[in-house]
């Protein structure tokens, strides 16, 4: 993209665009007001910046003010709407940033984030009042009126201190000043991504972090999530993590007691709980959610973490943060397509044979029992109507089901990436056989990191397993939708 379109291309949100929820759209308006001011100029980047600033902050008048149909406001407004458009891109990055830095298994990507930053489609002129403090919308006319709804873009230019000798860039004060955006922090306390409770903490323990803990520890865990996390579900994961019920604490006694461990009293396990959670803050392995800022114990302020990646915003940054997202774009896309050609397939297969085309109808609601309700297959059989645990795993069979999802998601995944990789001139069209086979290695490796290893690990855990994997996730999310 060419360095100045920035000025009058916009990002905004889209729901056309299903893959990325965002498009760039050119803002005609600021267009030409750009292109009048600065088309035969050979000013740099940075003073460009500085100059659209002068006019919206009203410092200095355009070349264009002096023409009737152009008030000093409308100048004003056209300045800003040169500069909603240039900071949407790291307000955009940000997001995506954030995004990867809480990677693994939070329930939510980039595109939940946009609505609360991302909310400007360049439609409005908009400037400043007096006192700088305050949006007003222009009307038909070019008379400021008061507006309710505020653009985030704006206020990222109404924070901006362009005089001051410590001040960053404009795309970085951007970048900051959505990171710090109070409704993103609202949103990323839901999952527990900032001043953990000690429910949500528990909550969210995986088996990879709770290796540091006595057995007799795992099982109270293993029985809080069994509890707490179905009830989680039930209520679509919504809210603060409370403390867990009487009713809850009784489920989780009797599990236990099943297990060999006996706890006298409700009391005695929300207590002893209670201790498994500082273990967990004590060996701080929770330290990689830590909020978006930290204390500075010197002077009490919250501060940006010293260990988050560089705000810098190259173009090579941009494109390996561009191709990341890509990469776990396309992987969302190809998991959730071999899962729905799986599953027909599946059917197809049961429909046409002489001996199980009876069970062809009831085979994803027998997943739904697996994967929904955590029932084993020999729970399953006898209410399909099936005979045997033997006969109940040849219809569903999981583990087959998996691994052909596996194959169909890496076949489905490499032709998008071979044809990003010929685009950016990685690799000859048609590719070479050996960097073909390499890119399946490196994608089957992708793919099993990402989605297949903790869904094999899942399946292989036994009674009281955890259905909580993007796998199934996936998996749960088309049998609701179909069976």
């Amino acid at each position: 993209m060419e360095a100045s379109s920035k000025y009058w291309k916009i990002c905004h949100i889209s729901l056309a665009s299903e893959r990325t929820r965002y498009e760039y759209r050119s803002i005609p308006l600021a267009q030409e007001f750009f292109q009048s001011q600065f088309s035969n100029s050979t000013i740099a980047q940075n003073n460009i910046q500085t100059t659209l600033l002068s006019y919206f902050q009203g410092q200095e008048q355009t070349a264009l003010a002096t023409s009737a149909q152009q008030t000093a406001p409308i100048c004003r407004a056209k300045a800003g709407l040169c500069l909603r458009c240039s900071v949407s891109y790291p307000i955009l990055k940000a997001c995506q940033k954030i995004d990867n830095l809480y990677g693994g298994d939070k329930q939510f990507t980039y595109r939940d984030l946009l609505p609360f930053v991302l909310n400007d489609e360049g439609k409005d002129l908009i400037i400043l009042d007096s006192n700088g403090k305050t949006q007003l919308k222009l009307d038909s006319f070019g008379n400021p009126q008061p507006t309710t709804f505020k653009l985030f873009t704006v206020e990222v230019l109404r924070t901006f201190k362009s005089n001051s000798a410590s001040s960053m860039s404009l795309d970085n004060w951007a970048f900051l000043q959505t990171k710090q955006s109070p409704e993103l922090k609202t949103f990323l306390s839901e999952f527990g991504f900032q001043h953990l409770s000690d429910w949500a903490l528990l909550n969210r323990a995986r088996p990879n972090q709770l290796e540091q803990l006595a057995a007799h520890d795992r099982l109270l865990v293993d029985a809080f999530h069994a509890v707490y996390r179905r009830d989680r579900r039930q209520q679509s994961g919504i809210g603060k993590c409370l403390e867990p019920n009487a009713a809850q604490l009784t489920e989780m006694r009797f599990m236990l007691e099943k297990q060999g461990l006996i706890i006298s009293t409700p009391a005695d396990l929300l207590k002893a709980l209670k201790q498994v959670v500082q273990q967990l803050r004590q060996h701080d392995i929770w330290s990689y959610r830590t909020p978006l800022e930290v204390q500075n114990m010197d002077t009490g302020n919250y501060e940006l973490r010293s260990d988050l990646p560089s705000n810098s915003c190259s173009e090579l940054d941009m494109e390996e943060q561009e191709f990341l997202e890509f990469l776990h774009q396309q992987l969302a896309i190809s998991l959730a397509h071999a899962i729905k050609q799986a599953l027909q397939t599946q059917i197809t297969k049961l429909e046409t044979s002489k001996r199980y085309a009876p069970f062809a109808a009831c085979f994803l609601s027998g997943l739904k029992l697996y994967y929904c309700e955590g029932l084993s297959l020999r729970d399953i059989g006898p209410q399909l109507g099936m005979s045997s645990w033997d006969q109940t795993r040849r219809i569903l069979n999981p583990g087959d089901l998996l691994s052909h999802v596996r194959q169909l998601t890496v076949q489905q995944l490499l032709e998008p990436i071979l044809e990003k990789a010929q685009s950016k001139g990685f690799a000859s069209m048609p590719p070479e056989p050996n960097y073909l086979r390499t890119l399946t290695a490196e994608i089957e490796a992708f793919v099993d990191a990402e989605i297949f290893e903790e869904a094999v690990s899942e399946i292989k855990a036994g009674k009281n397993r955890l259905m909580d994997s993007k796998y199934a996730d996936q998996l749960k999310h088309y049998i609701e939708q179909n069976a």
